[in-house]
């Protein structure tokens, strides 16, 4: 039985909102202690949708691959909570990323500099409270800046290490945008 408000303006009964705050809470628990298959199955479908490199992991194999991946690069991956919020099909997380680059991030070179960047991510549930999507919107470039941060530029093998980094850096974006978060449809605005 569906029990999202059909009013946009209609926010779920109590119970409806705390069910889905602790589905998100267990989700972030268990990937800061990097127990994949809890986190997976907070969703009957992974999917994750990375909006500042417009990257799109779908299914289980693509969001495990993800989650191995950015652990390979951040192994001591983890999250501050600052703040969250409800609305009528999602729980809204205002959090601190917080890493050591100890790995590649893609073609990024390990520059060992630790990260502190300011997130926000969108838990979307469907009419039948399943989580269906984690949006999560941060900007690449503050990340980017603390991790060459730490390099020693004055240092030739700095010099090396920050050219391989920036030329990583290029060629992530490089990459296409992934056409399903080009291809939107405005809401309706009528009722």
């Amino acid at each position: 039985m569906p029990t999202t408000p059909s009013s946009r303006f209609t926010l779920p009964a109590e119970n409806v909102l705390r069910a889905r705050e602790r589905l998100v809470l267990d989700h972030f628990r268990d990937e800061v202690r990097q127990d994949w298959d809890a986190t997976l199955s907070t969703f009957p479908h992974p999917h994750y949708e990375l909006i500042a490199p417009m990257v799109v992991h779908d299914g289980d194999s693509e969001v495990r691959g993800y989650y191995q991946d950015t652990r390979a690069a951040f192994p001591d991956q983890n999250h501050e909570l600052i703040a969250l919020r409800h609305s009528t099909d999602a729980v809204i997380v205002e959090f601190w990323l917080l890493g050591t680059h100890k790995g590649f991030l893609g073609r990024i070179p390990p520059t060992g500099s630790r990260h502190r960047t300011r997130m926000t991510a969108y838990f979307i549930f469907d009419e039948h409270e399943n989580l269906v999507t984690e949006r999560i919107y941060f900007d690449q470039l503050t990340v980017l800046k603390q991790l060459v941060a730490g390099i020693d530029k004055r240092r030739p093998t700095g010099l090396l290490r920050l050219a391989r980094v920036l030329k990583g850096a290029l060629a992530a974006a490089g990459t296409r945008p992934d056409p399903r978060l080009l291809n939107t449809t405005p809401p309706n605005l009528g009722s």
